[in-house]
């Protein structure tokens, strides 16, 4: 959307200051449905930099996801006056009766790109 929902980036910020990561978010974006908990940028970070760190291949590439130190000696970077993104994890693409990976993956989403969205973990059915 080209006016991003200010509920939606609302919640993406009350989640960024309260470093919670158990607030189920269902959005539509172009081309996908994604379902999953939305998290703080900087946990979703520390998470992917541990995923790819523990990979010979992909190692490098752990370092962009390093949060800066601020300076005051937490390590943490502190959070953008309005989150444009949102990080989800444990998170699935709906396809049909599917969701994709089937453990649940690592999304980062532009929140000017959700045209629509829900509150809650839309379950799915392997069968």
């Amino acid at each position: 959307m080209s006016n991003p929902d200010g509920l939606l980036v609302d919640i993406a910020a009350m989640v960024e200051s309260e470093r919670s990561n158990q607030m189920p978010l269902t959005v539509v974006v172009p081309g996908a449905v994604i379902t999953g908990r939305l998290a703080p940028e900087s946990l979703w970070n520390e998470r992917v930099a541990e995923v790819l760190g523990a990979s010979e291949h992909l190692k490098p590439f752990a370092a962009l996801f390093t949060a800066p130190a601020t300076g005051d000696g937490d390590g943490v970077a502190p959070p953008a006056a309005r989150p444009t993104h949102l990080h989800l994890h444990v998170a699935r693409i709906l396809q049909g009766s599917y969701g994709l990976p089937h453990t649940g993956g690592m999304y980062r989403i532009a929140i000017a790109d959700v045209s629509s969205w829900t509150v809650g973990d839309l379950s799915y059915s392997d069968q």
